[in-house]
């Protein structure tokens, strides 16, 4: 046994942040079929050779089938500390070039991925051009029309705060409540794309591919920035406009308390932005 690694009797938490480009993938989430390969998949396997036993990660939000993570944060537990290069090069040794681990920490045996974050940060990316990027297929959302960003930024902003978000949740969401809690909603363009940056103290399945959908709608001139106040107060997903594309969607951030010592954010690919 190498000398680096502490056995005990006892389980140890440990935690790690994840990169993934998710094109290939059906989600995060484990499925039934092992034709469906997923990210959590081949994450729950190579750690699971790693520590020799079976090992299955819990997330801080999954994410849908083509959505991509820059910051991705797990946890599991495992009676053996491999040593935070056996979690990180030895798990990334036995990953897709699409997936990699990027940090690992052990943590408390109170810390848990998902119920310990104190807020998820997500970016769609959207960009315009005469025709459609061969490079940005799958990673970035295709409109032929220029947008007003100007106009969008005003809608987002009604987002603000805790609120019903019913008009903007899946029909199959299984989350017990519509409310929730968004820090920020902002528009910019940077480069080539325009970004829709938003914080929440969390998310409802499909919730941010649904508000882009309608935020798209202001853009093109169809709606004014008012309707998204409409729409929130309707609690009607039948209001909303159509579901955005998987596409431009990343996680890129995921916030706990200080005392976790974790690292919270990680901004969007240098590369991506740059084309």
């Amino acid at each position: 046994m190498p000398t680096h690694e502490k056995s005990s009797t006892k389980q140890q938490r440990f935690a790690l942040g994840i990169e993934y480009d998710g094109l290939a993938y059906s989600g995060w989430q484990k499925q039934k079929s092992p034709q469906q390969e997923t990210v959590q998949q081949y994450i729950d396997t190579a750690l699971s050779k790693i520590a020799d036993r079976e090992i299955v990660v819990s997330c801080a939000g999954r994410t849908d089938a083509g959505v991509h993570a820059t910051c991705q944060v797990v946890h599991f537990e495992s009676e053996i500390d491999r040593g935070d290069k056996a979690w990180t090069e030895g798990v990334n040794s036995l990953l897709p070039k699409s997936i990699r681990v990027l940090w690992s920490r052990k943590v408390g045996n109170d810390f848990h991925a998902r119920f310990s974050a104190l807020s998820r940060r997500y970016m769609y990316l959207i960009y315009r051009r005469d025709t459609e990027s061969a490079m940005l297929n799958g990673r970035a959302t295709y409109v032929r029309r220029e947008l007003d960003a100007q106009a969008m930024h005003a809608a987002a902003q009604y987002l603000l705060g805790e609120q019903d978000f019913t008009s903007f949740r899946a029909a199959g969401c299984q989350s017990k409540t519509a409310m929730r809690n968004v820090m920020h909603a902002n528009i910019y363009r940077q480069g080539g794309f325009l970004i829709f940056d938003v914080k929440a103290n969390a998310f409802l399945q499909h919730m941010v591919r649904n508000i882009v959908g309608s935020l798209l709608e202001v853009g093109r001139g169809a709606q004014d920035p008012s309707w998204i106040a409409n729409l929130l107060s309707g609690k009607d997903r039948t209001l909303a406009a159509p579901t955005a594309p998987s596409d431009g969607l990343y996680l890129v951030g995921v916030a706990y308390p200080e005392s976790d010592q974790l690292p919270t954010e990680l901004a969007l690919p240098g590369l991506l932005l740059a084309l």
